[in-house]
C-alpha cells in the first residue's frame, strides 16, 4: 500500500526551471479549483466528513486548508515581490483545520474562494519575469526560499491536496 499522506509523492523543490517549465506549473495552479470542485463533485455530508486517512483531516477540512494555505502564499508572494526578503509569518495547519469553520462550514466557500484567488493569482504568477521568480523570503522554519521553489510547491501543494480527495473516492468505491 503506498503512503497515503503523498499521493503523487513528496515535494521535491526544483531550481533552474525555464519559461516552459513555469508555465506548465502556472496552468496546473490555474486548475487547481476546478480539479478539487471536481474531486468533491457529488459527496454527501457523511462522505465530506469522512477522514481521507486514518488520523488524518476529513475531506471538507481538506478543501478548506487548501484556500487556507494558498491564501498564505499568494500573500507570500506579494511580499516578497514588494520586499527586500521578508520574513514571512509560519501558521499552525493543523490547529487552522481543527477551527470551526474548517472542521463545519460548506466547502463551497473555500471553491468560490480558490476560485477568486487563483484567478488573481494566477494574473501575477503571469507577468513575472524570471528575476522576480529569483526573489526570496524567508521562512523561520523551512529558511530562505525562492519565489521559483514556492511556485513548484503550490502547484505540487494543489495536485497532492487534491489527490487525498480522489484516492480516498477510489479506496472507499464513491465513483
Amino acid at each position: 500500500m503506498s503512503d497515503l499522506r503523498y499521493p503523487v509523492g513528496e515535494f521535491k523543490p526544483a531550481t533552474g526551471t525555464t519559461e516552459a517549465d513555469r508555465r506548465v506549473m502556472i496552468e496546473s495552479i490555474a486548475a487547481t479549483p476546478a480539479r478539487l470542485r471536481d474531486a468533491i463533485n457529488g459527496l454527501s455530508v457523511e462522505q465530506l466528513d469522512t477522514p481521507y486517512r486514518p488520523d488524518g483531516w476529513t475531506v471538507r477540512q481538506v478543501v478548506h486548508h487548501v484556500a487556507d494555505s494558498h491564501l498564505n502564499s499568494y500573500i507570500r508572494f506579494r511580499l516578497a515581490l514588494t520586499e527586500n526578503e521578508p520574513v514571512i509569518k509560519p501558521y499552525d495547519e493543523t490547529l487552522w483545520a481543527e477551527l470551526a469553520d474548517a472542521r463545519n462550514s460548506d466547502p463551497e466557500l473555500s471553491l468560490q474562494l480558490l476560485e477568486a484567488l487563483h484567478r488573481r493569482w494566477v494574473l501575477l504568477l503571469e507577468s513575472m519575469t524570471q528575476d522576480q521568480f529569483n526573489r526570496t523570503l524567508q521562512h523561520p522554519e523551512a529558511g530562505l526560499l525562492t519565489l521559483e521553489v514556492m511556485l513548484g510547491l503550490y502547484e505540487w501543494h494543489g495536485r497532492h491536496h487534491t489527490a487525498h480527495v480522489t484516492q480516498l473516492r477510489q479506496r472507499m468505491d464513491w465513483e
